[in-house]
């Protein structure tokens, strides 16, 4: 694995949690989005749990400098000696020409996996039924900040390898904005996927946009870092 990944997603955990006005609650997401608990990490740096739950909780002073840099590289460290799944998730993303707040995952699976396990792993209600019944990937995006920041162009992008996968967007307040997006980009995914939404919260004519491109719409409410970590499992 090359190091320009693990250094850049060093110097962005750092760098978020020194400038953030919550320094402990920062620190506790990316602990927590590592899958690390606060005795992993506390074994990792030679303290008891009870520094890291201080910290995390706001009950001691903000971390300098050099307890955020010993805290990162644990994280990474730990990763990497688990195989460096994260920070491979990071490479990806960066490697598709995207920031890490706008794309949180894009996946490439070895196989099709069939649709039907994919909303399974996700706790997914699907509303309309597509085209095609299997993905080959997928990739997790923040709705808002692709709207604002994304050309046409760099959403086809999203679909990484191929068409063939799902599209997850998260941070949906009716599902209009990303579903119309969609519309300018050709071919369209096998799957959408939006994430936070109730069925009678849904945009009116999503359905019907989704049956006229023939693709799969389902909705979801898991928890985000659980759905990654699930979407994630489906590539093992």
């Amino acid at each position: 694995m090359s190091d320009a990944p693990r250094r850049e997603l060093a110097e962005k955990i750092a760098g978020e949690v020194a400038l953030s006005d919550d320094p402990g609650g920062t620190l506790r997401k990316w602990r927590t989005d590592f899958d690390v608990t606060q005795t992993e990490l506390a074994n990792e740096l030679d303290v008891s749990s009870s520094v890291i739950s201080d910290y995390e909780s706001g009950r001691r002073e903000s971390p300098g400098i050099a307890l955020i840099r010993r805290v990162v590289f644990a994280l990474l460290d730990i990763d990497q000696r688990r195989g460096g799944n994260r920070i491979r998730q990071y490479a990806r993303v960066l490697s598709a020409g995207f920031e890490s707040d706008v794309v949180r995952d894009l996946q490439e699976y070895s196989a099709s996996i069939p649709i039907e396990r994919v909303y399974d792993a996700i706790d997914a209600e699907e509303l309309v039924s597509g085209d095609f019944d299997t993905v080959t990937g997928h990739t997790i995006i923040n709705s808002i900040a692709a709207i604002r920041r994304l050309s046409s162009d760099d959403f086809f992008r999203l679909y990484g390898q191929s068409t063939s996968r799902a599209l997850v967007f998260t941070n949906i307040t009716r599902g209009e904005s990303p579903l119309v997006a969609l519309r300018v980009v050709n071919p369209t995914p096998n799957a959408v996927i939006l994430h936070g939404l109730d069925r009678e919260e849904l945009w009116d004519h999503a359905p019907d946009l989704a049956r006229v491109d023939g693709f799969s719409l389902a909705l979801t409410n898991m928890d985000v870092d659980k759905l990654s970590d699930n979407l994630r499992s489906l590539c093992r």
